[in-house]
């Protein structure tokens, strides 16, 4: 089992117009990631099985969690419960860091 996940050694994915993400630690319980968003772009609204938690390292955005609409900025965080309808609009450039459980098999790019 993998103890440490190195930034620099991890590709980035576009995974959507002006988002790249980063799957960086993770097991079968547990996955962490990094998402970089440009301003505008847009994380469209889904769900998963998933608990989710979302930390806001940067920028500003718009969640919406199950209806809800907030505005949040860096160090805020949110809860996803799972099958719970959500996403997230980018009003600044900013990153955040995601946190899955357990971990999310459809965001690793297994051959």
């Amino acid at each position: 089992m993998q103890s440490f996940f190195y930034n620099c050694d991890i590709p980035s994915k576009v995974v959507g117009p002006g988002i790249n993400r980063k799957v960086l630690a993770h097991n079968k319980e547990l996955m962490i990631c990094e998402i970089e968003f440009e301003k505008g772009s847009i994380g469209v609204l889904h769900k998963h099985f998933h608990s989710q938690c979302s930390y806001i390292i940067s920028g500003v955005f718009e969640f919406e969690i199950d209806g809800v609409k907030k505005i949040v900025k860096a160090g805020d965080s949110t809860y996803k419960q799972p099958e719970v309808l959500h996403g997230v609009v980018c009003i600044e450039k900013g990153k955040l860091l995601d946190v899955f459980t357990p971990m999310r098999e459809d965001l690793l790019d297994i051959k």
